[in-house]
């Protein structure tokens, strides 16, 4: 029995030796390998955040889903032609460096406005069930007063009328102080795989005559026509039909 024990005690540290070393390796990889704590899980979180902001506009995406919510709860609008108006205001990421609306946001309120408008009146869905895409073709923006930080502002916009391939829009930006219409836009919105009056008669149930234009839309639209046969002129095009 001593002999036993005396030849197997070497062994025995040897082998208590070697396992502690191992054991405390195991335990660091352990540690190492813990799950990430609230602050780490945090900063993924906020950068990955800084990323989609970075690469999308996200802010677009958001003020459209508003839109688009706000628009289906409110009530029906009926008359394609009524006026139909959405409120606003001057935000700091509106400003630019003179303080004041920039020229550019202009032009994307008018895009929020009109959806809404086309929501409120049906245009929009119809043109869905009917496989339909309506986009910008032309637009014209005169500015009258600019709009400052914090001013409360609405949008009105109605369909002045429409041809065998677009509807014509007016929109305006009137303030909320003193009523003063700080700017007018002009918007052509062509239907792309389908008519204007065959979206009308969807939603009406019936052919609608459209208005007579007024003198400004026969002006704009003759301008319209002027430049792109100017432009096609430019691409040897003129003999092929617009």
């Amino acid at each position: 029995m001593n002999d036993v024990t005396c030849r197997n005690s070497p062994g025995n540290n040897a082998r208590r030796s070697f396992i502690l070393p191992v054991s405390s390796k195991l335990n660091r990889v352990q540690c190492q390998r813990s799950p990430l704590n609230t602050q780490e899980m945090l900063l993924l979180v906020l950068g990955a955040l800084l990323l989609l902001f970075c690469s999308l506009d996200v802010w677009y995406f958001l003020r459209g889903v508003q839109v688009f919510v706000q628009a289906w709860f409110q009530p029906r609008i009926w008359d394609i032609l009524a006026e139909q108006s959405i409120d606003g205001m001057v935000l700091p990421h509106d400003l630019d460096y003179m303080g004041h609306m920039n020229n550019s946001r202009y032009l994307r309120e008018c895009d929020f406005a009109r959806f809404h408008h086309y929501m409120r009146n049906g245009l929009f869905m119809a043109s869905r069930k009917l496989g339909a895409k309506m986009v910008v073709g032309a637009s014209t923006i005169r500015y009258r007063r600019s709009l400052a930080f914090r001013e409360a502002f609405e949008i009105r916009t109605k369909v002045v009328g429409w041809d065998e391939k677009a509807f014509y829009l007016e929109q305006r930006f009137v303030s909320k102080k003193d009523g003063f219409v700080s700017a007018v836009m002009l918007c052509r919105q062509n239907v792309v795989r389908s008519s204007p009056e065959t979206i009308i008669e969807f939603v009406c149930k019936r052919k609608i005559e459209c208005p007579e234009f007024p003198e400004d839309l026969k002006h704009w639209i003759s301008f319209i026509s002027a430049s792109s046969q100017a432009l096609r002129a430019e691409s040897g095009l003129e003999g092929k039909n617009k």
